[in-house]
């Protein structure tokens, strides 16, 4: 095989067998470490919430470790890019990402405009650190690192520690671990039963701890009672096959197909809520919806800014305005509601364009790693699924967000490692491919070659074409027809 062919042959592959948990993986799977292992152990620990006061220097524990741990975390990432640097120039930033920080950037550019703006910044900048820890050095990372497999880890020995350290005490049904609540134990459950899913797909020892977190998580789920993760973690992963398998007979982007669905749940809200939860107030969340609504007509145009509605202190629009239980509520119980609430409509349109656009990527790697692709488009569309009963998008280190955070960090860099080398007709190779000699003949040969192995460089949907080997005839060059 010449050179040629083998190096188009090469730049075809996504998937490496020999992927490996390195340096870059590294980062991004210590922040899931941290918010998912570290951060609860903390609270768990330190103090039980049986009082204001405990609960209250939990807060203040948790808060002091966030402003030590995620400035590391964000100089680390910034020394090991610019001890890299030559990887920046090779950096392609694909579309969603690219719709990533354009929404995060009017995210920042709302605590102009925030009820608390100095509160606003500061949580944003910890978001902006959390994210830089995340998606720099997933992005960055060589096609040898395997970060899905560092996360699966990650969410198993956790979900280990929560059945040996979270016993539920007598008389409560719901099982919470050591998150201290049922919902936050259901997500992370379910969580690791999509990753494990995904394990189950390789052989050896992969599939043998796959297996066994499948087993473990589906207690958990069971046992926290959480429907909203129960429902969407069991119906997440064949919506997710079905979609690519309408995405190669049809033609029909994920996106689009992920769209109907989510239209339809939406219109379909009723039958669904006394389906899932057996009451129409989906456990009365609709009473906090028609007070975000109102909230959300007070300030119709850019909304009250990033994370500057609740929680804000005791003069906070949720404490004045609401009534009852709802003033004590830490958010909306809806990501797009909250989304819309502190950044409006032009928010919330940008958060849609970033979800639309990274299920469309997803379904490009699909055509390289199909089983990577699943994976990734079941934690994407149960992120997405379960922000309709929950609220998730861009709230720190919220499990949920930084899982979808990682996946378009994964997708991008699927999709740079599928970004085709051009070569146009009548040009010469920037380097050289093939060891033919310099002089006008050998320049006519690559020239010819190199649009007849073009398609094998235009992109990941185009068919895979095995090269053709001619033989070498003594005292004439390879003729090209």
């Amino acid at each position: 095989m010449s050179r040629v062919s083998k190096h188009s042959f090469e730049l075809g592959r996504v998937r490496c067998r020999t992927a490996i948990i390195d340096k870059w993986s590294f980062l991004p799977i210590l922040a899931f470490v941290y918010a998912s292992i570290v951060m609860p152990l903390i609270s768990f620990f330190v103090s039980p919430p049986a009082t204001m006061q405990s609960t209250l220097q939990s807060a203040v524990e948790g808060q002091l470790a966030n402003r030590i741990f995620w400035p590391a975390m964000a100089a680390s990432s910034v020394v090991l890019v610019m001890q890299n640097r030559s990887r920046i120039g090779k950096l392609i930033l694909p579309p969603h990402i690219t719709c990533l920080l354009a929404f995060f950037a009017f995210a920042g550019a709302s605590t102009l405009w925030a009820f608390k703006p100095e509160l606003s910044f500061i949580r944003f900048t910890q978001e902006a650190m959390l994210l830089t820890s995340i998606i720099l050095p997933t992005m960055l990372a060589p096609r040898t690192a395997d970060v899905m497999r560092g996360l699966f880890l990650c969410f198993g020995i956790g979900l280990i520690l929560n059945v040996l350290l979270g016993a539920p005490p007598n008389g409560i049904v719901a099982y919470e671990g050591y998150f201290l609540d049922k919902n936050a134990l259901g997500k992370f459950a379910a969580i690791a039963f999509l990753l494990a899913l995904h394990e189950v797909l390789y052989r050896g020892l992969r599939r043998a701890l796959g297996m066994i977190v499948v087993v473990i998580a589906g207690i958990v789920l069971y046992l926290t009672n959480s429907k909203t993760s129960i429902g969407f973690a069991f119906v997440v992963p064949f919506l997710a096959g079905f979609t690519l398998m309408t995405r190669k007979m049809m033609r029909i982007s994920p996106a689009i197909v992920v769209l109907i669905v989510v239209t339809l749940l939406v219109f379909f809200r009723d039958q669904v809520g006394w389906f899932v939860f057996h009451d129409q107030t989906f456990s009365s969340r609709t009473i906090i919806w028609d007070f975000v609504f109102y909230e959300i007509g007070r300030r119709p145009l850019l909304g009250w800014g990033y994370h500057s509605f609740w929680l804000v202190g005791p003069d906070g629009p949720s404490l004045v305005d609401g009534l009852g239980w709802v003033k004590l509520m830490p958010n909306a119980h809806n990501g797009y509601l909250d989304t819309m609430l502190e950044l409006g409509p032009v928010g919330l349109a940008l958060l849609i364009i970033v979800i639309m656009t990274t299920l469309h990527a997803i379904g490009r790697v699909a055509n390289r790693d199909p089983a990577r692709a699943w994976v990734m488009l079941s934690l994407a569309i149960f992120n997405i699924f379960h922000n309709l009963l929950e609220s998730a998008w861009m709230h720190g280190n919220e499990l949920g967000w930084m899982t979808f955070a990682l996946v378009a960090a994964e997708t991008g860099r699927c999709w740079r490692l599928c970004q085709p080398t051009k070569v146009t007709h009548g040009s010469r190779p920037s380097t050289p491919t093939s060891p033919a000699s310099p002089d006008s003949r050998g320049t006519l040969t690559l020239t010819r070659i190199a649009p007849q192995n073009s398609t094998l460089m235009s992109g990941p949907g185009n068919p895979r074409v095995r090269p053709h080997r001619h033989k070498q005839h003594a005292g004439r060059p390879r003729s090209v027809r």
